[in-house]
């Protein structure tokens, strides 16, 4: 049965078909968690672990490649017959047809074994004496640096960088990117402490995340990122998740914070605050001075060109000047670092246009390369130029040896083409 060409246009190949799944699978479903029941785990020669994760509707292949499997003690590894759940994203194997969750963490399912094993490690650490208040560091009131290590992406980490640019503009913020939820999770956020730690001009570090599930926060329950903090050179504050939410880091960590908003406020005063305690301090000097003057006016008055009130009036103005001249260096540090914030902005935006400038004049010769190759190796384009082709049974002669003597043949040009001997 022949098939209409406005359809053949439609119809794809099974590896077209494939690779449109692949993709829209792999994009859609990068990071997913799964509950279900493990069944048939094995280990191959490869140490990779495979088994099918089910449940009473359907049931989904697994695998846990080496590298993950070998992190696993040996009572974390699922057995036939566990609830667990499992972390990690799906991929298509194309040569199969088939799709599986690659998985890159795996835990126990349920709150109860997750709390269970939240309290054996509260418990352990808190004998250690990670938790006493005696090793505890008072946090910096002015600190200039503060590190961060959460999610770039996350609503987390723009919370607490517009509250710092509303609150004390002139401290400055590193990040550094880490997972805040999976497999990854927790060997990324220690890898972020011990970071910090080993900077000499971070003057504090804030460890956190936004709110979830227990299982979206555990990786702050692990007991790598808990010694990690307790080790850290610098004061940490925690802040994980919502108020209601305790994580082993907010025992360990110096200071705990209820949001990630509230660890800014935290960390450094309102430079509003300040302003207005200058502003405070300078009006109690002025009301003591004058009140010290209306109380002794008489004497003042009576001993108009005593020396003594002349070395007052001197001390005074002195005070005043001290005064107005702490308060103008205030407002230029203040002012300097502002102006030093908005220069490094637009030296970093003008950075990013000159490099998308460059990379599209980069692509456009790239095009215009292959455009002239491309039209250099046009076969048509000698005809163009007033050469011909001879062709006999459809078929174009390039050599004299492949020219049929007695045949017929056609003669083509640019615009047209002629029959010659035809028919005889």
């Amino acid at each position: 049965m022949s098939i209409p060409s406005d359809e053949t246009a439609h119809v794809l190949t099974v590896t077209a078909l494939t690779d449109d799944i692949k993709f829209l699978m792999e994009e859609h479903f990068s990071w997913v968690q799964v509950r279900g029941e493990v069944s048939q785990p094995q280990t191959s020669r490869n140490g990779h672990l495979y088994f099918t994760l089910k449940d009473s509707g359907a049931q989904l292949s697994c695998v846990m490649w080496r590298s993950r499997r070998e992190l696993l003690n040996t009572d974390e590894v699922p057995k036939h017959g566990d609830e667990v759940v499992v972390s990690g994203p799906i991929q298509v194997y194309p040569p199969h047809g088939r799709y599986q969750m690659i998985v890159q963490s795996v835990h126990p399912a349920g709150l109860g074994a997750l709390q269970q094993a939240f309290e054996q490690l509260k418990k352990k650490l808190e004998a250690e004496g990670l938790f006493d208040s005696a090793r505890k560091r008072e946090l910096p009131r002015f600190p200039d640096i503060i590190g961060i290590v959460t999610s770039a992406t996350g609503a987390a980490f723009q919370d607490m960088r517009n509250t710092l640019e509303k609150r004390y503009p002139m401290c400055e913020i590193r990040l550094y990117h880490a997972s805040v939820q999976g497999g990854q999770a927790a060997p990324e956020i220690t890898a972020g402490i011990r970071h910090f730690s080993g900077s000499e001009d971070v003057d504090l570090l804030i460890v956190g995340r936004g709110g979830g599930s227990m299982e979206d926060l555990w990786a702050f329950n692990e007991e790598s990122v808990a010694r990690a903090i307790a080790e850290c050179r610098i004061p940490v504050i925690s802040a994980v998740g919502h108020e209601t939410d305790f994580s082993i880091s907010d025992y360990v960590a110096d200071a705990r914070a209820a949001t990630p908003t509230q660890a800014i406020v935290m960390a450094v005063p309102d430079i509003n605050d300040l302003r207005m305690k200058i502003d405070e301090v300078q009006a109690i000097l002025e009301k003591r001075i004058l009140d010290l003057l209306n109380k002794h006016k008489d004497a003042v008055s009576r001993f108009l060109d005593n020396y003594a009130l002349h070395s007052v009036k001197q001390r005074i103005a002195r005070q005043q000047e001290m005064l107005t001249w702490r308060r103008e260096q205030l407002g230029r540090s203040l002012e300097n670092r502002l102006q030093r914030y908005r220069e490094e902005n637009r030296r970093k935006g003008d950075a990013l246009v000159n490099v998308t400038k460059q990379l599209v004049m980069q692509k456009r010769a790239t095009w215009n390369e292959s455009h002239h190759l491309l039209a250099g190796m046009d076969p048509n384009a000698p005809l163009k130029k007033g050469y011909t082709r001879i062709l006999q049974d459809g078929i174009w002669v390039r050599s004299s040896d492949r020219f049929t003597q007695g045949k017929g043949f056609d003669i083509e040009w640019a615009d047209r083409k002629v029959a010659v001997n035809r028919g005889q």
